[in-house]
């Protein structure tokens, strides 16, 4: 179940845990985030372990107070690969409460990947 590349990913920068049956609720919980990113990832995944090591690198970064991030694994959890209509990963998509507002995927880079965000936490702001 361990990611060997990255192995204590999830201790440096948290990320909750969200399987596909929970997805929908965890999506409409009360929260003082605006957006979620839910990082689809998979173990043993050249791609997904760059993603990993970009966002340890700049974890300050990847770190706004508006967001929180989700993950999951979906070599683990087909329904949630099938539920997105995944052909590759790692896939981020950015979520307002549960409305999917946007889908990042494969690794773009840093820069890439912050100015996308950016931009949509401007655009969803209150």
């Amino acid at each position: 179940m361990g990611d060997s590349a990255v192995p204590d990913f999830f201790q440096r920068f948290p990320m909750r845990r969200v399987a596909s049956a929970e997805l929908d609720g965890v999506l409409a919980e009360e929260s003082p985030e605006r957006l979620s990113i839910l990082f689809l990832w998979g173990r043993d995944c050249p791609n997904c372990d760059i993603a990993k090591r970009a966002i340890l690198a700049g974890a300050d970064r990847f770190r706004w107070p508006e967001v929180r991030w989700l993950h999951d694994n979906v070599y683990d959890d087909f329904p949630m690969a099938e539920r997105f209509g995944l052909h590759g990963i790692p896939a981020f998509f950015v979520f307002a409460g549960k409305r999917k507002l946007g889908r990042i995927t494969s690794w773009p880079g840093t820069e890439a990947f912050v100015e996308a965000i950016g931009r949509q936490i401007a655009q969803t702001d209150l």
